[in-house]
């Protein structure tokens, strides 16, 4: 990461979230002083495992020294990975017992989207107790007005470079029973105040780097695809810069995970994803991700499904992918030449440079790859793409979709996945 680079990086953050937003290396100390202006008690939700446990200690020290109680005087044990809905249950139960001035929850994307829907449940719950009411966009906010009631302040205290959801509207909660994800949107659940420093992610195991760090390329690069005349300024920047700080410095990192520079890229990386997301949507890996929830990651699901996108959106964002493009290419990751390349060609030699980064780091490239992935795994995430709560992603595709041509344009793409084709791709005739 050059010099120039970090210090863009850091204005388009501090420009996204101003003062609300505390971010670099070394900085976990000040999570007190923000808790301290938002109120004199506070619940921590945090994994209690030895691993967090010097980091939560440290977040608790600082909450001390600010004269903020903590509430119910013990550490709130966090959510599962992928956000159980049984958890968001649970860790409703604490606030509406403890009632506390603020939340404070310390961890990665699931952790952090957990507390933010317990939160919309223990302020809305006498409204509508079910948490499908919220799913969807703008849920949250229409109720909120409707009942002149206000969420608690949330501070997110980010552990892992991932997903973002310390900046972010999103909130992706998992059915175990039926492995699905669905989506809360809105920009009321947005953390209060958030904190990262960037050094606790150098305890991030191996696997858990490459997934975070792609689920950030994943933000950027589905918001650029899906960008309108009118955001394509703003997000272009936004995008390549979070892009390339990944592809430059993931293997890197993996190799050596202590490097603060490339820990630092990375985590910037994501943020920058964060930023993304709150300009434009995610798309079409998104949505796919949200039904291999039982198989695989939510970085790995992305990582492996946005090249088959690629393929199926190309003749519609040649101006993307030959940036996006340029940036695999300067790192080694393909070596077509672009400049001779349009439409399905353009999006067949991109897409083989990402396939190419995930088989350097060890990462699925196909849908077989995954243990336990079955053709049930296919028609779930045809029918959830048909669902009108997960539209949203339907309609921020540079090719959008209605539910009524699901399966003749996006059964194919999950098919060529399914066996690592991008021939069996069908584009849709402009």
């Amino acid at each position: 990461m050059t010099e120039v680079q970090k210090q863009r990086a850091g204005e388009l953050l501090r420009k996204f979230r101003g003062d609300a937003y505390i971010f670099g290396l070394g900085v976990l100390d000040k999570v007190g002083e923000e808790a301290a202006e938002l109120g004199k008690t506070a619940m921590v939700i945090a994994n209690t495992e030895d691993w967090l446990k010097p980091t939560v200690d440290r977040v608790l020290a600082s909450l001390e020294k600010n004269n903020v109680k903590l509430v119910p005087g013990y550490v709130v044990p966090d959510a599962a990975p992928n956000a159980p809905r049984e958890d968001v249950f649970r860790l409703e139960t604490y606030v509406l017992h403890f009632q506390p001035d603020v939340i404070i929850v310390i961890g990665g994307g699931s952790s952090i989207d957990a507390a933010k829907a317990a939160n919309v449940l223990a302020t809305l719950g006498t409204h509508d107790p079910d948490i499908e009411a919220y799913f969807g966009t703008g849920e949250v906010t229409k109720v909120l007005e409707a009942t002149g009631k206000e969420l608690r302040p949330l501070i997110a205290v980010a552990t892992a470079a991932s997903s973002g959801a310390h900046l972010t509207k999103y909130s992706n909660i998992t059915d175990l029973t039926v492995g699905q994800k669905k989506l809360i949107v809105d920009d009321a659940i947005v953390p209060k105040r958030a904190v990262f420093d960037y050094a606790l992610t150098k305890s991030m195991p191996r696997g858990f780097t490459a997934d975070g760090a792609l689920d950030g390329v994943a933000h950027c690069l589905e918001v650029f695809y899906g960008a309108s005349p009118e955001t394509f300024d703003e997000i272009k920047e936004v995008a390549l810069l979070g892009i390339e700080l990944v592809v430059a410095n993931l293997e890197r990192v993996m190799d050596n995970p202590s490097d603060d520079a490339g820990r630092e890229a990375l985590g910037l990386a994501t943020d920058l994803g964060g930023y993304a997301i709150m300009i434009g949507g995610t798309n079409g890996a998104h949505l796919t991700s949200f039904s291999l929830v039982d198989v695989t990651s939510h970085g790995r699901a992305c990582a492996l499904m946005n090249p088959y996108y690629t393929v199926f959106f190309a003749p519609s964002i040649e101006k993307q992918l030959r940036l996006v493009g340029d940036i695999y290419k300067r790192a080694g990751l393909l070596t077509a030449d672009l400049d001779k390349l349009s439409g399905r060609e353009l999006g067949v030699a991109v897409a083989e440079g990402m396939v190419e980064l995930s088989r350097r780091i060890g990462f699925p490239t196909k849908l077989t790859d995954l243990e336990n992935f079955t053709d049930e795994h296919i028609e779930r995430a045809l029918e959830a793409a048909k669902n009108p709560q997960l539209d949203m992603k339907l309609k921020n595709m540079p090719v959008p979709l209605s539910a009524d041509l699901v399966d003749e344009y996006m059964g194919p793409i999950l098919q060529a996945a399914k066996v690592g084709d991008f021939s069996l791709i069908k584009n849709m005739e402009s």
